[in-house]
């Protein structure tokens, strides 16, 4: 057992060096991909490679979707910034002997925003108008994917997606054909988990004159149960179980971040959630709650964003047949 544990230590190091980053940029393309709409996964602070489990891995990591053993369906709502809100969808079945499929959709919509022209500053009437014209456009951005993955062993397994994003500015819009990619490790030793995923890989997104890359990321991530009543890391306990889960993240357009989650689950029935995301401008603690009851499951997320962003909040709802 020793030998087992030091094996994986070592490859998490190996994994977790910078001879995997990638090439720093100071903006890129298409942010909405990074827009977390899972409840569970916000509140747990972003630390979710390697525990998500339902139909929403297929965001986070689609060697997840392993873990269904037949049916899931996942939706997410989010309140973002200004008025802007983001929708989820994902599904997935397994298939025995050959593996499991899944779909994705994601969509924001920012809402009308009023056409303003210099040409109607004035008063009318006695009245200002601020160069209002009556008309509105509406910014929008959509993604629209697919998923294969598929258990090698029984602590082994992989996972592939292919998804279609879109970006419509009204006056310029862009596509393209994105590809995100994961590994989990079940280590069958003290539920140790290790997983690595590499998210939104594609070509550059061109505006106007000017290309940018996708927000292309890496994260590597282990999780353990501290105390469960199944093989935990410290010790066993009946009707309890704490979570911890760890994900290292180099984000193509910021500096390495580290996110730590942990999860308190009473009876598979109620849980409570926290998490905190280290090295960031903006994000910091998060936190949570979830109901799970015979397959139906319900949870909430809030989330700090600093003095001038606020706060937002999350909602899942999901279903599984196992």
């Amino acid at each position: 057992m020793r030998k087992l544990l030091a094996k994986v230590l070592i490859v998490f190091l190996i994994l977790t060096s910078k001879s995997f980053a990638f090439e720093k940029v100071g903006t890129t393309s298409f942010q909405f991909l990074k827009v977390i709409t899972s409840a569970r996964a916000a509140a747990m602070g972003g630390a979710y490679s390697a525990i998500a489990f339902s139909s929403d891995a297929i965001f986070w990591n689609p060697a997840g979707l392993t873990q269904i053993k037949n049916f899931a369906l996942g939706f997410g709502y989010l309140d973002w910034f200004m008025d802007v809100q983001h929708y989820s969808f994902s599904a997935a079945y397994t298939i025995d002997g050959i593996g499991t499929f899944g779909v994705l959709g994601m969509g924001t919509s920012v809402g009308d925003i009023p056409v303003t022209t210099v040409s109607q500053l004035g008063f009318v009437d006695g009245v200002y108008n601020p160069g209002l014209t009556g008309e509105s456009f509406s910014p929008s951005s959509s993604v629209f994917g697919i998923s294969f993955a598929r258990q090698l062993n029984d602590k082994f397994s992989f996972g592939l997606t292919v998804k279609y994003a879109r970006e419509d500015l009204i006056y310029e819009s862009a596509e393209a054909i994105i590809f995100d990619g994961g590994l989990r490790f079940d280590t069958k030793f003290k539920s140790i988990v290790i997983a690595a995923t590499l998210r939104h890989f594609g070509p550059e997104i061109k505006f106007v004159d000017e290309s940018y890359p996708l927000p292309q990321t890496l994260n590597i991530g282990i999780s353990a149960y501290l105390f469960s009543d199944d093989d935990p890391l410290l010790m066993t306990v009946k009707s309890h179980k704490l979570l911890l889960a760890y994900d290292i993240v180099q984000p193509r357009d910021f500096d390495q971040q580290h996110n730590v989650g942990m999860e308190y689950g009473y009876e598979g029935l109620v849980y409570i959630r926290g998490g905190y995301v280290f090295n960031s401008d903006q994000e910091g603690l998060n936190a949570g709650i979830g109901v799970d009851y015979r397959g139906y499951r319900v949870d909430y997320a809030y989330s700090e964003h600093g003095t001038y962003l606020g706060s937002v909040h999350r909602v899942s709802v999901s279903y599984s047949i196992n």
